[in-house]
């Protein structure tokens, strides 16, 4: 599918258009800035980041290996103590909440480089729709659209005080 880039020099045209887009049904849309701009940050709500989930699950892992191991070796080499059981929980928490942080964190920087696709060139996603002019004093917004709206997407890129309109290669 083709997508179109349109060039702006201020974020006020960019979040302008859009919405326009937005409201005639165009989904996957793209806004490139050198900075943050409340505006912008608005105009697109982004579904929740998968990589939480990936923070959930190892945090889950990490609980139950703290516990489980600790629970393991204490049966596995008993130390008697006055009759007391040998695995007892509340004296395990420490380890469990710490393997929980642990697991946790690494699992989450995994997660930033599966979902992030991370680094760029070994998974083969590469932004093709991305100028080195948006990191200086440039906005862009990319759309992806069909072949038959093309045109229109030109058109309200254009209206919308594009300097400039591109059609990104596949």
């Amino acid at each position: 599918m083709p997508e179109l880039v349109g060039i702006y020099t201020t974020p006020g045209p960019v979040a302008d258009c859009a919405r326009h887009l937005q409201a005639r049904g165009f989904t996957e849309l793209e806004i490139y800035a050198p900075a943050a701009f409340p505006e912008l940050d608005d105009v697109l709500d982004p579904k929740p980041s998968r990589v939480r989930l990936w923070t959930l699950i190892g945090g889950l892992l990490g609980v139950v290996t703290g516990y489980a191991m600790t629970i393991w070796m204490s049966y596995d080499w008993p130390v008697v103590i006055g009759g007391k059981p040998f695995a007892s929980i509340p004296t395990y928490t420490i380890i469990g909440f710490e393997l929980t942080i642990l697991f946790g964190g690494l699992a989450t920087l995994f997660g930033l480089l599966v979902v992030g696709r991370l680094p760029y060139g070994r998974f083969g996603h590469e932004d093709r729709a991305y100028s080195a002019r948006f990191s200086g004093d440039e906005f862009g917004l990319a759309v992806v659209c069909s072949e038959r709206d093309v045109e229109e997407v030109t058109a309200l890129l254009r209206a919308s005080d594009a300097k400039e309109v591109n059609l990104v290669a596949p």
